[in-house]
């Protein structure tokens, strides 16, 4: 007897259906697995035949055949467990075979027949609203994930086999989730506060910057001046994710095995902050089978990379697709995974090798060629990506020894982002894809940022004087319309520019 059930497998942040297929026969007693299926799959006849032993039931000693079509792409994963073992029951005459045939499966089996969650159930759930099934049998503890993608199918969560193989004979067993069960998650309190940070308002002022336009932003000072404190505190200024965002960020999430259960939907925006011996593979993403990077967990969020300099150079080149495309396109010699990486790029980075080039309370000891080689580090394609250069200078004993809190708190901040975005989102309601002003192209900076004569006559000197490169003349442009949101002003004027201007410090060669 044949049997047929179908499920779903994921294919970079997508997912795609699976057929499965169930043939018990007359013959030698074995338990065959094909369609390419990987080492996790082929070990899937062990774990399904101690739970249905466990179930008190007895697979028939026949020749058992399973087929994963279509059989020439490759299946990995322990998600086919449930599948396998649902059409496997129903060629036995277990359950029936039509019942199976009406719902999709994904899951992984314990020994005793318990079932653990999966990665990627909101994008398995999201990919499912285009098939002719009328629900979804999946772990407990994926069902608000699943339910999160708006998909309009049935979501039953199960706990066990036995529950399963209950309501596929009867109908009754497994709860079905609705969207009343999402829980929503609330902004953290726990993020620390930039109200506790003492001085540095020229540092706040471009993160606010920074967070309002979704800017990179490059922080260059002496040890101890405070760049990876401020950067930590960047998560707390940033605006909430809209909807379509939070569902991309957690299958992002999801896929990668970040995304606990018990949760529906991301609500913060990730921060990522790799040390600086991270592979070009850790940050990009790769693998045989392709698994997002720290640039795809960043994204919609902030990655932040401390002492700059310290990376090696091939990685921190592979960051100039996601930082210029928002994407990351990785490919091997059987497929080409595109995962998502549009994120604000956070770095922190010293002066020159022993840090101490730009505190006017020590002695620097590098020589000019040293710090010259330490700052080539860093590409000038790189440094045109990132909008920002920041002079982050010691704070002075005076501002450290105060009691009194100076500047706004991080919620009076986060409100001013908010409104600025909100402005940003109205201008680009008609572009797809573009939620910031750092996510403007050329023609649409030509589009949303007219200059009057006053403005361009002062962004030529500007470009003329410190020979700024066609790319960092967009990006000057980008910040300075930022500024101008954040201002309430319609126009970019010339404060704005000439505060703009000044976060290119590296280009102009004073740190």
């Amino acid at each position: 007897m044949i049997s047929k059930t179908r499920t779903l497998a994921l294919y970079g942040i997508d997912a795609y259906p699976v057929e499965v297929e169930a043939d018990m026969s007359f013959g030698l007693p074995t338990f065959s697995i094909v369609g390419l299926p990987d080492s996790t799959v082929k070990e899937s006849r062990q774990r399904i035949n101690s739970a249905v032993n466990n179930l008190g039931l007895k697979l028939p000693g026949k020749k058992i055949t399973v087929n994963l079509a279509p059989a020439g792409r490759r299946k990995e994963g322990s998600g086919f467990d449930l599948p396998i073992a649902a059409s496997v029951l129903a060629a036995g005459g277990f359950v029936p075979a039509d019942s199976i045939e009406d719902h999709i499966f994904v899951g992984e089996l314990a020994l005793d027949g318990s079932i653990r969650p999966v990665p990627g159930m909101l994008s398995m759930s999201d990919a499912s609203r285009n098939l002719k099934h009328s629900g979804l049998i999946i772990p407990y503890e994926n069902g608000y994930e699943a339910i999160a993608s708006g998909s309009r199918k049935k979501v039953y969560a199960a706990h066990n086999l036995a529950s399963v193989v209950k309501f596929l004979n009867t109908g009754e067993g497994l709860k079905e989730l609705s969207s009343a069960d999402i829980r929503e998650s609330e902004f953290p309190q726990s993020i620390s506060d930039f109200r506790d940070v003492r001085g540095q308002e020229q540092a706040k002022r471009a993160l606010e910057v920074a967070a309002a336009g979704g800017h990179n932003i490059l922080m260059i000072g002496p040890p101890g001046s405070g760049k990876t404190m401020l950067a930590k505190r960047l998560p707390g200024i940033l605006p909430p994710l809209l909807m379509g965002e939070a569902v991309e960020t957690t299958k992002v999430h999801s896929i990668a095995g970040l995304f606990t259960g018990g949760k529906s939907l991301l609500k913060v925006r990730p921060f990522r902050a790799p040390h600086h011996t991270v592979s070009d593979a850790g940050l990009i993403g790769g693998g045989t089978n392709p698994h997002p990077g720290e640039v795809s967990l960043a994204h919609n969020g902030v990655l932040f990379l401390d002492e700059l300099p310290e990376f090696r150079r091939n990685v921190l080149e592979v960051l100039r697709q996601p930082l210029e495309d928002g994407y990351v396109t990785i490919a091997r010699a059987s497929m080409t995974v595109t995962f998502p990486a549009r994120f604000t790029l956070a770095a922190a980075m010293n002066p020159c090798p022993c840090g101490f080039l730009t505190d006017l309370g020590r002695t620097c000891n590098c020589t000019g060629p040293q710090i010259q080689h330490y700052l080539n580090r860093i590409s000038g394609p790189l440094l045109d990506r990132i909008d920002i250069h920041l002079s982050v200078a010691p704070v002075k004993y005076t501002e450290l020894s105060s009691s009194i809190p100076t500047g706004d708190s991080s919620s009076v901040i986060r409100n001013r982002i908010i409104k600025a975005r909100e402005t940003q989102l109205n201008r680009f309601r008609d572009e797809d894809g573009i939620f910031c002003n750092a996510g403007m192209s050329s023609p649409l900076v030509r589009k949303c940022c007219t200059l009057s004569v006053e403005v361009s006559g002062l962004l030529k000197r500007a470009m003329l004087h410190y020979g700024f490169s066609a790319r960092a003349y967009d990006r000057i442009i980008k910040v300075s319309r930022t500024i101008a949101d954040l201002a309430g002003s319609d126009e970019i004027c010339p404060e704005h520019i000439a505060e703009a201007v000044q976060y290119r410090s590296l280009d102009s060669d004073c740190l």
